[in-house]
């Protein structure tokens, strides 16, 4: 008797079990969701995507509803189109250039999939003219913002798969990726695990020169590397999609950074890093995804002291 109801409740458990199940999205599955979605986007029809009852999309972090902001915009896609997937996390990326009737943007856009719906969209953008590091000039000019697309068609970034005794596992790949940010923070290279001549892409722009990705960092104005999030690794490209916040020093007026990094990776190191960035107001929110951290500028009063004239250092 007692073996008949073990047996019993085993089937209803795994009954239960299978009822509650997601459906798996393989990497096939990824790229037919993200390309039916950038499809939907730029025919301006969400209907024309399987968008989840509760879907969430961000246009550098601010809520946009479906059939406004690129639903609108966007025309077509650009001469440069990169396709990166995560079987594992559920989530596909597309990082490239949308073109958006005679004007253009560079984005990375990431979307996340359950149940064959997709419930979420995020995406980085950049054009020309917006505002840089210093926001924008009185006549409302950019200052400081990088958009060169046709060098990242020039000069883009591998499309590859990997042979498997060359990979590196997913748990790697994501500390490879964390300990550029390190370096960044503690303004030390030597913490960067990459190779000698990494190269750095931002919004197009080749920003390494004869240097390599982790040179110059001591006069970086960056205190920390804030809301770091690893949502696709791509196994089989080896590549890690990274989201995060370079907030500054305190009491200095530059904006913050808020980007989608892409780092390739070789042999355990870094080999190229290119990217979508943008520089928000002082006062918006960002990264505007969980753990919604907000990550507004520190106060002036927060920043050290000046030394009083004639004496060193303190």
């Amino acid at each position: 008797m007692h073996s008949a109801r073990f047996v019993f409740a085993a089937a209803l458990l795994t009954a239960s079990s299978t009822f509650g199940a997601t459906a798996a999205c393989d990497r096939a599955c990824l790229k037919g969701m993200l390309d039916q979605y950038l499809t939907a986007v730029i025919k301006h029809d969400p209907a024309a995507a399987p968008l989840f009852v509760g879907f969430r999309q961000t246009e550098n972090a601010v809520v946009v509803r479906p059939g406004t902001g690129m639903w609108k915009s966007a025309t077509g896609l650009g001469k440069f189109q990169r396709r990166y997937l995560d079987a594992v996390s559920g989530q596909a990326a597309y990082f490239g250039v949308i073109e958006e009737g005679a004007n253009s943007a560079i984005v990375t856009v990431r979307v996340k999939v359950v149940d064959k719906k997709i419930t979420e969209a995020e995406w980085m953008i950049s054009h020309k003219n917006d505002p840089g590091l210093n926001g924008n000039n009185p006549d409302g000019t950019s200052n400081g913002n990088f958009f060169e697309p046709d060098n990242l068609a020039k000069n883009p970034p591998p499309d590859r798969v990997v042979p498997k005794a060359q990979r590196a596992s997913r748990e790697a790949l994501e500390a490879i990726t964390n300990s550029y940010f390190d370096g960044l923070t503690t303004h030390d290279g030597s913490l960067i695990m990459h190779h000698d001549g990494c190269t750095r892409v931002e919004n197009g722009r080749g920003m390494t020169g004869t240097n390599d990705c982790a040179a110059n960092l001591a006069n970086l104005n960056v205190s920390i590397v804030a809301a770091r999030r690893y949502p696709v690794i791509d196994e089989e490209a080896q590549v890690v999609l990274a989201l995060a916040v370079f907030m500054r020093k305190p009491g200095t007026a530059t904006r913050r950074n808020v980007f989608a990094e892409w780092f390739f990776i070789d042999n355990n190191k870094i080999r190229n890093v290119y990217s979508a960035m943008f520089y928000p107001a002082p006062d918006q929110p960002v990264p505007n995804w969980p753990p919604y951290d907000g990550n507004f500028p520190l106060p002036a009063e927060l920043a050290p002291k000046a030394p009083a004239a004639g004496r060193g250092p303190q």
